[in-house]
C-alpha cells in the first residue's frame, strides 16, 4: 500500500524525507509537499512536479519489492538526499535493479 500525503515528512536523525517504506507492515508513504516548486517560492512546475512524484512513488514501491538503494545516481533506486538528486535521476530502473523485479 503506497500512501500520499500533503504535508512535510521527518524520520529519525534526518531532516526531511521524501518518502518513507516499511517493508514489514507493507506499506510506504510519499509526501508531495517538497516535491512542488512552489516549496522553494519558485514558480508552478506542474509537469516537473508530476515526474517528481512518480519517481518518488517508484522508489518507495521499490522499496516494498524488497529493493535497496543502488549506487547508480541515474537509478530511481538512488537515494535523494536532495530535490537536485530526485530530479537528476530517472524514473526507471538501472540495468542492476531490473532484474530484482522478477525474482
Amino acid at each position: 500500500m503506497l500512501g500520499i500525503v500533503d504535508v512535510d515528512l521527518y524520520a529519525p536523525h534526518l531532516n526531511f524525507v521524501f518518502g518513507q517504506a516499511d517493508i514489514a507492515a507493507e506499506t510506504a508513504v510519499i509526501s508531495l509537499c517538497r516535491l512542488r516548486q512552489e516549496f522553494y517560492r519558485l514558480p508552478e512546475d506542474r509537469e516537473l512536479f508530476l515526474e517528481r512524484m512518480t519517481k518518488e512513488a517508484v522508489h518507495e514501491l521499490g522499496h516494498l519489492l524488497g529493493m535497496g538503494h543502488c549506487p547508480d545516481s541515474k537509478c530511481v533506486m538512488h537515494f535523494s538526499n536532495s530535490l537536485a538528486d530526485t530530479d537528476w535521476k530517472q524514473a526507471a530502473f538501472c540495468t542492476r535493479c531490473q532484474p530484482k523485479l522478477i525474482e
